[in-house]
C-alpha cells in the first residue's frame, strides 16, 4: 500500500485540487483552518475602520459606493467562513477564536482611519496589496477556497480603483486636499508593506505552504511586486512615496525600498496596536448583539424541520 503522504502530494504535483472529503494530513487541514479564518476575520474586521466614515463621505454617491464596498467584505467574509468550515470546524469554535485572541487578522485593521482620504489610501494600498496575495490564492491547492476567491478577487480589483479614484480627486484638489492625500499615504504604506508577513527567512508557514500549493509566491516576492506596482502609480498622483531609500534598480529591474519596522509589525501583532482593543471590542459586541437573531434562525429551522418530518 502505498504511503498516503506520498500520495497526496503527488495530487498536489499533478495540480489536482483537494476537496473537503478528500484525504489530506492533519498538518494541511490545520493550515488551511488557520489561513482561511485568518483571511475570514480580516474581511470582517476591516469593514470597522471604513465603516467609521460611511455616515461622514463627502457626498451621497461617496456614501452609496463606500456602503457597497463594505457589503462586499461582508461578503468576503461570509465565503471564507463557509470555506473553512468544509474543513470540519464551526464558525462558532472560528469566531471563538478571534475573541479569545488565538485566532489573529491582518495587522492592517488595527491602524486609525483619521480622514475621508484614508478611504482611499485603504482601497489603494490596502486592497492593492491583498489582491496581489490573493490572486495568487484563487490557484490554491484546496478547491473550496481557491473558488471563493476568484469572485473575491473580482470585487477587490473594483476597491482598489475606487480607492485610487479618491486619491486622485484629493491630489487634483485645493491644497489642504492635497496634503491630506498625501498624509494618508505617509500613514499607511509601510503598514501595508507589513501585510505580506514577515520576511521569508523569519516566515513558520511559507516554505510548507509553497510545498502544498497553498501558497505560490513567498512573502518577500509580494513585496517586491507590490512596491514596483505602487511606485509607478504614485506618480500619477503626484505624491511620494515615504521612503528615502526607494529607488529603482537597473541591475534588478526592480526597485530598491528601506528597511521595515518589523518592531512596530510585531507590537501589532502581540495586540498592542492603535486600534486592537477597540476592534476587538466591536467584535465581541457585534456577535453578543446578534444571538437573538441567530436564536431565531436556529429556532425556526428546527420548527420547519419538525413540520417536514411530520408531513
Amino acid at each position: 500500500m502505498q504511503d498516503p503522504d506520498k500520495l497526496f502530494q503527488q495530487k498536489i504535483e499533478a495540480e489536482i485540487k483537494i476537496e473537503p472529503k478528500d484525504w489530506m494530513p492533519d498538518a494541511y487541514r490545520k493550515t488551511l483552518i488557520r489561513q482561511i479564518s485568518q483571511h475570514a476575520h480580516s474581511e470582517i474586521v476591516g469593514m470597522l475602520p471604513e465603516g467609521n466614515w460611511i455616515t461622514r463621505a463627502p457626498s451621497l454617491k461617496r456614501k452609496a459606493i463606500l456602503l457597497a464596498k463594505v457589503q462586499d467584505e461582508a461578503g468576503h467574509g461570509l465565503y471564507l467562513y463557509c470555506a473553512t468550515e468544509t474543513l470540519g470546524v464551526t464558525r462558532a469554535q472560528t469566531i471563538n477564536d478571534l475573541h479569545s485572541g488565538k485566532a489573529k487578522y491582518s495587522s492592517i485593521f488595527n491602524y486609525p482611519t483619521l480622514t475621508w482620504a484614508d478611504i482611499g489610501a485603504i482601497g489603494w494600498l490596502v486592497d492593492g496589496a491583498a489582491i496581489l496575495n490573493q490572486v495568487m490564492l484563487c490557484r490554491t491547492s484546496y478547491g473550496p477556497y481557491a473558488r471563493a476567491m476568484v469572485r473575491i478577487c473580482k470585487e477587490e480589483s473594483f476597491h482598489q480603483r475606487q480607492g485610487f479614484e479618491i486619491l486622485l480627486t484629493l491630489s487634483r484638489g485645493t491644497l489642504e486636499q492635497k496634503r491630506m492625500c498625501q498624509d494618508a499615504i505617509n500613514r499607511w504604506y509601510w503598514p501595508s508593506l507589513m501585510m505580506f508577513g514577515p520576511n521569508d527567512s523569519q516566515s513558520t508557514h511559507s516554505e510548507q505552504s509553497t510545498i502544498w500549493k497553498i501558497k505560490r509566491m513567498s512573502n518577500d516576492e509580494l513585496r517586491q511586486k507590490f512596491v514596483d506596482m505602487i511606485a509607478g502609480q504614485v506618480n500619477v498622483l503626484g505624491m511620494t512615496i515615504p521612503d528615502k531609500d526607494l529607488k529603482w534598480n537597473e541591475e534588478r529591474k526592480h526597485y530598491d525600498f528601506g528597511e521595515i519596522d518589523w518592531n512596530e509589525f510585531w507590537n501589532v501583532v502581540k495586540g498592542n496596536g492603535p486600534c486592537n482593543k477597540e476592534r476587538l471590542e466591536a467584535r465581541k459586541k457585534a456577535w453578543a448583539d446578534g444571538a437573538w437573531v441567530r436564536e431565531a434562525a436556529s429556532a425556526y429551522a428546527t420548527k420547519k424541520n419538525l413540520k417536514e418530518k411530520a408531513a
